[in-house]
C-alpha cells in the first residue's frame, strides 16, 4: 500500500504565506514526478506545479513568481511555499506521485487534499 498524506494547510491573509507538505510511504521503491494541483469550488482540478525526480520544475502562469515547489527524495516527501496569496488561491490543494512500486508496478497516487483559504 502506498499513502500520501499532506499537511500545512490553513486560513491566512491575503499576502500572507503557508508551506504544504506531502509525504510519501509505503511499499515505494521509487517516486518519479511529484506535484501539486487544486480545486476551487465549482471549478475544475487545476495544475499548480510539478517537479521531477532530477529536480525540473512547471509552474501554471497564475503562480510562478510566487510559489515554489521542492523535495527531498531521502524523504520521498514533497513541499509548497506558497507566498503572496491572494485570495482567488482558496482551494483544497492536492499532492499528486508517479510512484514505482516494483515488479512493472507503476502508477498516479493522490493525497486526501487540504484546504487553503485566503481572506481579502
Amino acid at each position: 500500500q502506498v499513502q500520501l498524506v499532506e499537511s500545512g494547510g490553513g486560513l491566512v491573509q491575503a499576502g500572507g504565506s503557508l508551506r504544504l507538505s506531502c509525504a510519501a510511504s509505503g511499499s515505494i521503491f521509487s517516486i518519479n514526478a511529484m506535484g501539486w494541483y487544486r480545486q476551487a469550488p465549482g471549478k475544475q482540478r487545476e495544475l499548480v506545479a510539478t517537479i521531477t525526480i532530477g529536480g525540473s520544475t512547471n509552474y501554471a502562469d497564475s503562480v510562478k513568481g510566487r510559489f515554489t515547489i521542492s523535495r527531498d527524495n531521502a524523504k520521498n516527501t514533497v513541499y509548497l511555499q506558497m507566498n503572496s496569496l491572494k485570495p482567488e488561491d482558496t482551494a483544497v490543494y492536492y499532492c499528486n506521485a508517479n510512484i514505482y512500486r516494483g515488479s512493472g508496478l507503476r502508477r498516479e497516487y493522490w493525497g486526501q487534499g487540504t484546504q487553503v483559504t485566503v481572506s481579502s
